[in-house]
């Protein structure tokens, strides 16, 4: 028991120095935490400001860490920690001024602080070993000991916290939901990142105390080696032989891949890079082969991917995902080039490397998303130009447009409308609405796939919402939802929906079942479960796609159908149908409104 309470002790200390020694990131941590505790506590939207704050908190996290690195790795004196951490803090605030205007939490913003942190992060790798400093693969094995010591004490810490809050909730007395999120937050945006710098020493050796503590934090054990050397070494070899045999498929058949290589062979590379610089510091015979033979190979698996990826590339544009695709690509490149000609002690460069890439990435005019919007608007105006509909700054419709333009023309609509925004084509009108205004401006509905090809065929139809509904004559109207996941008995629950209806005394039960991907039971049950009306939607659902076969938005009459036995009858009026039709998920989602006359 003295051993575990001199533990804590230890611990505790380790905790204590490291607030002091990075204050800024201190501050930002608990700014956050506070904050998420204001969201949990809401009942209601969140403000947009306090997410805009915690973009800003999260690049200032990271700012204060290197900002605490960059002195002691100059070894400034401590009369300097003010002025460095005000520095960071006018960078921080800056980051917040910069997020400030946005309407609204966009994907640019999201990935933005995203890759910024990234950035920061590999220079916090690549600092303390810049010239004549710290080896920095003896560095980043500081840094993946403790993250992982920092994730396995954070996981016990949460699940111990979670089970006694159900304790409590369950055997003493009742207790918020909301309980387990405030832990979430103290463990994994206090705790964690707090235990994790806390593992960090000190990267300007200033006493012997230091020095021991830092040898001890670099030192290799057993353990990780077996792991290294022995289980991830080869897993990767075998991962990597599979890749070969493919590339050489690829040229006897001469058939390149899909889209899906590109991601593979990203975290592939990603992975690669990891386990290298984990590998440099044994002298086995495993990790000593690997380091001289994995920049080679790679070298050939990452041309195959630059070749996929420039197809896709030619054939679909420039879009964010694609960006980072290539522009990894590239890096990696590089980085088995230098790899394979200098030793392991250079790995730093890699680290800054990493950084200049993803600053790159995120700097107009070159940054992803500047470069998305420029690729996909030209293939939207070339598209349009080559049918005829866009001449001159001037919109002609084009009924008879083929498959293919209506095709690309939605597609590329539906990605500028949602990743970035319409208001630069200014040949658009200014309220254009995908859904509503593409017969109009374009000549032709939203076209989500082209008839007859391989692929499922994909098909949605909405409820002109600006509309009214007619419900004169009903006594009920209940809004009823069924999607293809709810599977019938016995394969799967959740496909029985029940609602019950009261009218002058009478009790009725709305019965919503699914069938099957397509067939959907509506039935209205007396207090006896003898149905007194019972239809089912998927014979609506032919006539839709019969009479509006490219969906697209319609008013309510087109939607609304009719069933009656006796006196009791339904009006079903669909809000929304979303059907895949081939392949093997075809089914459809319904949303309609179900109108209820009881005698």
């Amino acid at each position: 028991m003295k051993r575990f309470g001199d533990w804590i002790a230890r611990q505790t200390r380790k905790v204590s120095l490291a607030i002091l020694r990075f204050p800024f990131t201190v501050l930002c941590l608990t700014l956050t935490a506070a904050l998420l505790f204001y969201l949990i506590s809401l009942d209601t939207t969140p403000p947009l400001w306090v997410e805009k704050s915690i973009l800003a908190l999260a690049v200032g996290v990271l700012l204060g860490i290197l900002a605490q690195v960059s002195m002691e790795r100059f070894r400034l004196q401590a009369k300097w920690k003010i002025g460095i951490n005000t520095g960071a803090l006018a960078l921080t605030l800056a980051y917040l001024a910069l997020l400030w205007p946005a309407a609204d939490i966009e994907n640019v913003m999201v990935v933005r602080t995203l890759v910024t942190c990234f950035a920061i992060l590999c220079a916090v790798l690549w600092l303390p070993a810049f010239r004549d400093g710290n080896d920095f693969n003896r560095l980043a094995l500081i840094h993946f000991k403790s993250f992982f010591t920092a994730l396995l004490y954070s996981g016990v810490l949460f699940a111990g916290l979670a089970a006694i809050l159900f304790a409590v909730d369950q055997l003493l007395f009742s207790i918020s939901s909301e309980s387990y999120a405030y832990a979430a937050v103290l463990v994994w945006v206090l705790f964690a990142p707090l235990f994790y710098l806390s593992q960090l020493p000190p990267f300007a050796l200033k006493t012997e105390e230091d020095a021991a503590v830092t040898t001890q934090k670099e030192h290799y054990t057993r353990f990780l080696e077996v792991l290294i050397s022995y289980i991830a070494i080869p897993l990767f070899t075998a991962y990597t032989l599979v890749l070969l045999a493919y590339m050489v498929k690829i040229l006897v058949t001469r058939v390149w891949p899909i889209g899906l290589l590109g991601p593979m062979v990203l975290i592939y590379s990603a992975v690669g890079i990891v386990l290298f610089v984990l590998a440099s510091l044994p002298e086995n015979h495993s990790a000593t082969l690997f380091r001289r033979i994995f920049p080679k190979v790679w070298i050939p698996i990452i041309i195959m991917q630059m070749i996929s990826v420039w197809i896709r590339l030619n054939a679909y544009g420039i879009t964010e995902s694609r960006y980072y695709v290539a522009l990894f690509a590239v890096f990696s490149l590089v980085s088995a080039v230098i790899l394979s000609l200098r030793p392991v002690k250079a790995n730093r460069v890699i680290a800054l490397l990493a950084a200049i890439f993803a600053l790159v990435s995120i700097l107009p005019p070159v940054d992803a998303f500047t470069m998305s919007l420029s690729s996909q608007t030209n293939r939207l105006e070339q598209y349009l130009t080559d049918a005829k509909i866009l001449s001159d700054g001037q919109l002609t419709p084009q009924p008879e447009a083929s498959d293919k333009t209506k095709l690309e023309v939605t597609n590329i609509l539906n990605y500028l409308q949602y990743n970035h925004s319409l208001s630069h084509l200014t040949w658009l009108p200014a309220d254009f609405n995908i859904w509503n205004d593409m017969k109009d401006t374009f000549g032709f509905e939203p076209t989500w796939s082209i008839p007859g090809e391989d692929y499922p065929n994909y098909y949605s139809v909405s409820l002109d919402a600006e509309v009214p509904l007619d419900i004169e004559g009903y006594d009920r109207a209940v809004l009823i939802y069924s999607y293809i996941y709810a599977k019938p008995e016995p394969e799967g629950e959740g496909n029985v929906l029940t609602y019950p209806i009261s009218v002058n005394g009478k009790a009725c039960t709305l019965m919503v079942e699914r069938m099957s991907g397509f067939d959907v039971s509506i039935r209205l049950l007396d207090d006896a479960d003898q149905a007194l009306v019972q239809t089912e939607l998927h014979p609506y659902l032919d006539v839709i796609l019969d009479q509006y076969p490219e969906g697209g938005v319609q008013a309510p009459q087109a939607l609304t159908f009719m069933a009656s036995q006796g006196d009791y009858q339904l009006k079903v009026v669909f809000q929304s149908i979303n059907a895949t039709i081939g392949g093997a998920n075809s089914g459809a989602d319904y949303n309609a409104y179900i109108l209820v006359d009881i005698p």
